[in-house]
């Protein structure tokens, strides 16, 4: 499995999907850059986020929040105090790891894995079985004791760096719409149940990274805060429990390798009184994809009392009936559901004797819908091609390509996940006709020029 991550991290480069961030300068660990396909790919999953969540539905709204939010939100929001990762440090190279992940690992190695609960283990009890169990780091060395460390990045704003100045990027979105609620209440008139939205990016700064674009020092979310009455939250728990699941299905990831993981006890964030996390298997192992969170009225009862304001909601029937509500918190991360989508689209097939590589993504998800493919630059099949590319762009996602074999380019195209080609030939300057081929049977259908828009809103719509 392990073989098939790498052959998904060349491929991303290879094509365009994900770069090796500052790569000309030696490049900086766990930086990636989006390349032409990736920043393609990245924008289809968010607007069919956005579509869904927010566009389609009555009950929801958007907001986009700043990355840098008064201190004060993160001291009420309990991310000063607890935002910690326990770390450790080999004494000999001093790389640093993180603790449960090394006791996991050690758990596992001993088939001990499943009869203790290091989620939410306090760093006391870490050290006691580190020290009981003779655990070292990867390279063999003693480690230090486990110490909190806080994952947010500070900064400053103005030209001294002192405690008046310290701000942080912000670690997660969700606390802009919670900050914002009494405004996005007052403004948007929404009635009990109600969502705000938002996709953002958010900064962690995480002891270790990895496993490509999986853990990374920034990332993308996209999460909705659904302000329900505290009576109803398992019925709306649930909802979103499923919805999450449908989404995943309609843009191509494989539900297969998707599991529903009940997180308890001391695992449990602070803010949580049910958390809900959906795995899946990556060729690295089965890890979190994404999350659901009953965070109650924890956050707006927070800031109400940090703030002083009041964040309450009023029933407009009944002016006497005020409450703070509950929430639940469908949260999703963009990079995470981009890797996931690969692995899923991932194909390989035997084709002509050779291995065919294809990502079979959705239409909708394609970074490219349709590639047009002139048989040859000469003979006017170019300015032809041209003309066909020209008439159908401003309806889908498409490709141009007239370098290489036409065998080749196909490939190419297969390997980008490109749902339909449209090759222009020597027929089609005799006849108007020009060949359709589909990327998943490779079968190839002659039509009309003037038929084609019908047929490829038929193909790529449906």
């Amino acid at each position: 499995m392990e073989d098939i991550m790498q052959k998904i991290v060349s491929l991303c480069k290879r094509r365009g999907f994900v770069f090796p961030g500052s790569e000309i300068y030696g490049g900086l660990a766990n930086s990636w850059d989006y390349g032409p396909l990736g920043a393609q790919l990245r924008k289809n999953i968010k607007d069919s986020w956005w579509h869904t969540a927010v566009e389609s539905r009555r009950d929801v709204v958007g907001i986009d929040g700043a990355l840098m939010m008064n201190t004060k939100v993160w001291e009420a929001s309990g991310h000063v105090a607890t935002f910690n990762d326990p770390l450790v440090e080999d004494t000999v190279t001093n790389k640093r790891y993180r603790a449960d992940h090394l006791l996991e690992d050690w758990l596992k190695k001993n088939g001990k894995e499943g009869t203790i609960v290091v989620d939410g283990m306090p760093v006391e009890k870490m050290a006691a079985f580190i020290a009981e169990n003779n655990i070292v780091s990867p390279d063999g060395n003693p480690l230090t004791e486990p110490k909190q460390f806080n994952l947010m990045f500070q900064t400053s704003i103005g030209t001294t760096n002192d405690e008046k100045n310290k701000v942080y990027l912000r670690p997660e979105t969700a606390q802009a719409m919670f900050v914002d609620f009494k405004n996005v209440l007052g403004t948007s008139r929404k009635r009990l149940p109600f969502g705000i939205a938002q996709i953002g990016k958010a900064f962690r700064n995480e002891i270790t990274p990895g496993n490509f674009i999986f853990r990374t020092l920034e990332f993308e979310a996209m999460e909705i805060e659904y302000f329900i009455e505290e009576s109803g939250w398992e019925e709306h728990f649930e909802y979103w429990a499923e919805w999450m699941e449908k989404w995943a299905k309609d843009i191509g990831i494989d539900t297969n390798k998707l599991h529903r993981y009940e997180v308890e006890g001391d695992a449990l964030a602070h803010y949580s009184k049910r958390t809900l996390d959906f795995f899946f298997d990556f060729p690295f192992g089965s890890k979190e994809l994404w999350g659901l969170a009953y965070r109650t009225d924890f956050d707006l009862t927070n800031h109400a009392s940090h703030s002083g304001e009041k964040l309450e909601y009023a029933d407009p029937d009944d002016n006497s009936k005020k409450i703070v509500p509950h929430v639940v918190e469908p949260a999703m991360g963009v990079d995470r559901t981009l890797l996931a989508l690969m692995i899923s689209a991932y194909h390989e097939e035997q084709a002509d004797g050779e291995t065919r590589i294809v990502l079979k993504f959705t239409p909708e998800m394609a970074p490219v819908q349709v590639a047009v493919l002139p048989l040859m630059k000469k003979n006017g099949m170019s300015e032809t091609a041209e003309g066909v590319f020209d008439s159908i762009s401003n309806e889908f996602r498409c490709d141009f390509d007239e370098s290489g074999s036409i065998g080749k380019r196909y490939r190419r195209q297969d390997e980008i996940g490109t749902p339909l080609c449209i090759t222009i030939d020597h027929d089609t300057l005799q006849d108007g006709s020009v060949t359709v081929r589909d990327r998943d049977t490779m079968e190839q259908t002659r039509v009309k020029k003037e038929d084609l828009l019908d047929l490829l809103k038929k193909k790529l719509c449906s």
